[in-house]
């Protein structure tokens, strides 16, 4: 029998698009499977509903809330992130998805959802699947994903989920797009030398970031490197940055991609943001240079660095168009310590994937065993 999968996910402007790729990295995982899988998204300002639908995917639409449609969500507390109440929006939620029957599982990729929002869903839930990296709130799931590196990651979520909650935790169980699959065969360790520069600092970069590194990059007197510039459609600063780029040779534009494991195959070097992009250069052994543009990202990002995969610059806020000028200056005349980055990001994603299991067969697995 075809397993029937819902997918709470969301993005926005504020939320950036990072939960959405990997939920449909999952998605695509589960279909190829045999499951039917169903999106719920809120029409937030900066959402990818459109583009979801455009991957194949059902996706059911819930309003944006009236006193914030058109505008970014206010507040500093994740909670402000679903827009609605967690009451109203789980119910919602349930109404939206009744016509499929009681889902086999549910996904929730969502900061602002907690253990009132997953107790509700048991109602047309069979089973609960998280993902989180917060360890900031209870749960009520069978299964939560942290796919991300912490120090004592392994009690990190201790008295936040049930006991027999199955906790997958670590960058093996990360969920990658099969593009980065395909192109870990030809991934290598850098040899020192910057000819080529990717820069990415996520889908939506609320904070100007890829701005103002072109513009540090600009400063440079080196005809020989060349830049693969990576911005996504919502963008508030798309119409600037593809201005910057046209009046600069060596500065390439692109927008909204599905390539993004060949740039990084590519390029000697990436400067960009903490978050999910990182376990991709880590698996590809891309070197890098990140900042933190969100408070969730300052730990992960420092736990990495101090494996030596990533030089950390610090928080976005932090940060000049000097800072990235001197910082690249630096890497420049110190080869040895892009070659040592670039072998240090394989062997992190080498170490952990060493025990690796596919999240999709867990899911199936958990299923046969209740129906035995």
């Amino acid at each position: 029998m075809m397993m029937r999968v819902g997918i709470r996910v969301d993005a926005s402007i504020e939320i950036g698009s990072g939960h959405v790729m990997r939920s449909l990295t999952l998605a695509e995982r589960l279909r190829r499977s045999g499951a039917d899988v169903y999106f719920v998204c809120r029409e937030h300002e900066g959402n990818l509903c459109d583009y979801v639908q455009r991957q194949g995917f059902h996706v059911y639409r819930l309003p944006a809330c009236e006193e914030t449609k058109g505008q970014k969500v206010k507040g500093t507390g994740y909670e402000t992130w679903l827009g609605e109440s967690w009451s109203l929006d789980v119910a919602q939620t349930a109404g939206s998805l009744g016509d499929n029957g009681l889902l086999d599982w549910l996904v929730i990729d969502h900061y602002a959802i907690d253990s009132r929002w997953e107790k509700k869903a048991r109602a047309f839930a069979r089973r609960i699947f998280v993902i989180d990296d917060l360890a900031n709130r209870t749960h009520d799931c069978d299964i939560l994903l942290d796919q991300n590196l912490f120090d004592r990651m392994v009690q990190r979520y201790d008295g936040l989920v049930p006991s027999a909650c199955v906790k997958l935790l670590g960058p093996q169980y990360a969920l990658l797009r099969e593009e980065f699959q395909l192109a870990r065969a030809k991934a290598r360790i850098r040899d020192g030398s910057i000819r080529n520069v990717l820069i990415f600092f996520g889908g939506t970069d609320p904070t100007g970031e890829t701005l103002k590194t072109l513009k540090a990059m600009a400063r440079l007197v080196m005809t020989e490197v060349e830049f693969d510039v990576v911005v996504g459609g919502t963008n508030e600063q798309l119409d600037d940055i593809a201005r910057f780029c046209a009046t600069h040779n060596h500065f390439r534009l692109h927008s909204q991609i599905d390539y993004m494991s060949r740039l990084m195959l590519h390029a000697d070097l990436a400067l960009g943001a903490g978050g999910s992009t990182t376990w991709e250069r880590c698996f590809l052994g891309l070197p890098s240079v990140t900042i933190t543009t969100a408070d969730n990202q300052v730990e992960i990002t420092r736990t990495v660095a101090l494996t030596g995969a990533t030089f950390y610059l610090g928080h976005y806020n932090e940060i000049s168009e000097q800072a990235w000028f001197d910082c690249f200056d630096q890497l420049q005349r110190s080869p040895e310590l892009v070659t040592a980055m670039s072998s240090a990001a394989l062997m992190l994603i080498n170490h952990f994937n060493e025990d690796a299991s596919d999240v999709t067969d867990i899911l199936n697995s958990m299923l046969k065993d209740e129906v035995n």
